[in-house]
């Protein structure tokens, strides 16, 4: 039996590459200084892992930003406009790398980022690859190569990680009519039979193919396509240990397709979906090993080592100890670090603490588990496996998770507290008349700059260095500075900043029963931004009014319209690790039910205009098409529990991004907000289509303006977006506004860019020359 993991954190347990990465994008650092930062975090994975006892370590899944964004470096997956940036002699590699991820504004250059999406259904975001008819592909970057001669230099064999073919070129789009991306196979495929031919010369064993396409729904045509692909591979390879990695959902009607497979190991995920496993070992065929995915790689719990060694045990009366893998159910990408750093007992109280496990834990779980399958189990095993089950039956009976008042209630929810007063037609013209709002108009989606010294102030109040009553006074001078600069540039609709919030999530989950939080328990979401996801133990409800006061200080300081900001029940549920005890539609009501009080507090302290953010609904939709509905129907149940409570005036906003709405787009509507801004500017738009063949009934605010990006566009290039927006979509349904929050910019180049936003809106409305309503 081996012990085998599919990828390690690359963050660093004290987020050294987000700020290694940020010093060297600022010019403080250099090159050679970032590279030696990667250097030392890949060093320490790798021996964490030896050390622990894992026999396959991955190599090559560390990255500097993106996975994804890597193997098309790697495969030279590079559209031709990034190439300018090459042709100056003193840019590397790495400037063309950043270029692709964030955009290059310098040297009389100026160009976009690459279009970027969530890494199916996580909160991981990835740089979209752009194919092109008869594109060719060469072997452009080494670093898979590189990084496992690195890794053997420093003593350790590992297997590389690939992103398989197939599912590489299902992961981009199509940038020209007339092709299907999967076609480029034939082009493609002699790149990888290149790196693998550089592997075997540099003494690799294991190579490990990632294909999580494996675990979705698929077409003839793909699954032809995957046969012939792995026959290829094998044929030529023979001397390297094949390995298949599928994850985030079963095979289900791919069993005897993945089990087909001309490999040496199959990987499957069986916390996402255990029953899988008898299938599998029906079809699997006699030579090829096993891997299982039983620890959870994407959530913080503790593993049941007695649920974990009955699967095991069954799978070794089937086939056999020496064909079976154990292991993690995906990449340990999505889990923080190590919960060793959580030594503050009033943040991260005992008795949870004990219930958990994060990235080092669970390397130390996978090696537990093979030694307790396979080993006659020594004191130090027999105690291991007690507190293992210690802490698993306490998790069960403690008072700490049960609330029945809260269960009480939702389930009492009736339908009539998820429905608006009336329909969107009449509201609309009810909130023209209160609103009083011009055409286009222009609005920001909640968050503006946490510059360096917010976030000292922060701190020195976490520390006890300034009182509660300093602190908000420096936080009611950032408020009010934002309020005046709004008004000075004439946005319409503003906002207080959120310069109290230190996450979106985190912030609501600080205030409700049910949650719990962590010091250092760091994810990466994408390139250098970390979030840090609370978690949720036990039933959820408010204590008491989370944002009032500071909506109405901001209110108070101006004429206009200020937006109460909230997240909504499926994003909180989405970006949280959550209880695995109850179904998460349960727990996602008693989450909308909080939010419903704060929405209606905030209509009765006279805000006119909520905005429940969203961003993660989509993120949520199962994997397989057939669970979709089942999702959808309480999802968006869970939207309108919390905003449907409000008077027909109060124009209700949601906000979502970096996602596709082609296939939801009519629950998307069910939703029934008055105004929905998306993600659009990376995708030059794109994303409207769904909005145009549904004729999307209520307002839309395409955003204009990527804030993922340093760069500052200019009011043409709004212009340009709008105009084409305004082509499908009726003008008085369009609102202006960036694509997503402010927090991860800096001030110089959110006043400069909301300035030509400003100024767009303005353009527009002079061409369109129509009088001043919504």
């Amino acid at each position: 039996m081996l012990t085998n993991n599919l990828g390690y954190p690359r963050i660093g347990s004290h987020r050294e590459l987000k700020k290694a990465c940020e010093q060297y994008w600022s010019g403080k650092t250099t090159q050679r200084e970032l590279l030696q930062v990667g250097k030392q975090i890949r060093l320490h994975n790798w021996q964490l892992q030896k050390s622990a006892g894992i026999d396959l370590i991955p190599s090559n899944d560390f990255s500097f930003y993106d996975q994804v964004l890597d193997m098309s470096l790697t495969v030279g997956a590079i559209p031709s406009v990034y190439n300018q940036i090459i042709l100056d002699r003193e840019n590397t590699e790495l400037d063309l790398y950043f270029g692709m991820a964030r955009g290059y504004q310098q040297k009389g250059l100026d160009i976009t980022a690459m279009e970027m999406t969530k890494w199916f259904d996580t909160n991981y975001h990835y740089i979209v690859p752009e194919f092109y008819k008869n594109q060719q592909f060469t072997f452009f970057s080494r670093k898979v190569v590189d990084e496992f001669y690195e890794a053997k230099q420093a003593g350790m064999l590992t297997k590389p990680v690939l992103i398989g073919p197939i599912s590489y070129l299902l992961l981009g789009k199509e940038k020209e009519a007339g092709f299907h991306r999967i076609e480029l196979l034939e082009n493609l495929l002699p790149v990888y039979f290149e790196i693998l031919n550089e592997l075997k010369n540099n003494g690799v064993e294991w190579v490990q193919f990632d294909e999580p396409f494996l675990a979705l729904d698929l077409s003839d045509k793909e699954k032809k396509y995957f046969k012939s692909v792995y026959k290829q591979i094998r044929s030529k390879f023979p001397g390297i240990q094949i390995l298949v990695a599928s994850y985030f959902e079963g095979l289900r009607d791919n069993i005897d397709l993945a089990c087909s497979l001309p490999v040496d190991a199959l990987h499957i995920d069986l916390v996402k979906d255990p029953a899988q496993l008898n299938d599998v070992l029906v079809s699997l065929p006699d030579t090829t090993k096993l891997s299982l995915g039983v620890v959870d790689g994407r959530n913080i719990w503790k593993n049941d080592y007695a649920s974990s060694l009955a699967q095991i045990q069954q799978v070794v009366d089937k086939i056999g100890d020496e064909r079976v893998l154990v292991a993690a159910s995906c990449s340990l990408l999505h889990s923080p670090c190590d919960l060793e750093l959580e030594t503050n007992d009033s943040i991260l109280v005992p008795e949870i603490k004990q219930w958990l496990a994060f990235a080092k834990q669970k390397v130390y779980e996978i090696v537990s588990l093979k030694k307790l399958a396979t080993e006659t189990a020594d004191e130090g095993l027999k105690k291991e496996f007690m507190n293992n089950q210690h802490a698993t039956n306490s998790r069960k009976t403690s008072s700490l998770i049960h609330d029945r008042a809260v269960k009480e209630r939702e389930k009492r929810v009736e339908s009539t507290e998820f429905q608006r007063a009336s329909r969107f037609d009449i509201r609309k013209e009810k909130q023209r008349e209160v609103l009083n709002l011009p055409l286009f108009p222009t609005t920001t989606i909640g968050s503006f700059p946490q510059t360096r010294d917010i976030r000292a102030q922060r701190a020195l109040f976490k520390k006890g260095h300034i009182n509660l009553e300093e602190y908000e006074r420096a936080l009611k001078l950032e408020t009010e500075k934002a309020i005046r600069w709004q008004d000075e540039i004439d946005l319409d609709v503003l906002v207080h900043g959120e310069f109290e919030r230190n996450d979106m999530v985190e912030y609501f989950g600080e205030q409700l029963n049910g949650f719990v939080f962590t010091k250092n328990g760091w994810v990466q979401s994408y390139g250098s931004r970390c979030v840090k996801p609370p978690i949720i133990y036990g039933d959820i409800s408010r204590q008491k009014p989370m944002t009032i006061a500071w909506t109405q200080y901001a209110q108070n300081l101006t004429n206009k319209l200020v937006k109460g900001m909230l997240t909504g029940p499926v994003t909180i549920l989405q970006w949280s690790f959550v209880r695995d005890d109850q179904p998460r539609s349960a727990t996602c009501n008693q989450i909308a039910l909080a939010i419903r009080d704060e929405v209606e507090d905030l209509e009765a302290a006279g805000i006119k205009v909520i905005q429940i953010d969203e961003p993660a609904i989509r993120e949520g939709l199962p994997l397989r098409k057939s669970k979709w509905q089942a999702y959808l129907h309480w999802a968006i149940k869970a939207f309108r529990i919390a905003s449907t409570g409000v008077k027909d005036e109060t124009q209700i906003h949601t906000h979502m991004c970096y996602s596709e709405f082609n296939d939801i787009i009519q629950h998307i509507a069910e939703m029934d907000a008055d105004v929905i801004t998306i993600e659009c500017s990376r995708s030059k738009m794109e994303l409207l289509d769904a909005f145009i063949s549904f004729a999307y009934p209520q307002q839309i605010g395409p955003g204009v303006y990527d804030i993922h990006s340093p760069r500052i566009p200019l009011k043409e290039e709004m212009v340009g977006l709008l105009t084409r927006a305004s082509e499908v979509i009726p003008s008085d349904q369009i609102w202006v506004n960036p694509d997503c929050g402010l927090k991860t910019r800096n001030w110089e180049e959110t006043q400069k860019a909301l300035v030509e936003m400003v100024g767009a809106a303005k353009s527009m409305r002079l061409a369109k020359a129509e009088p001043m309503s919504v």
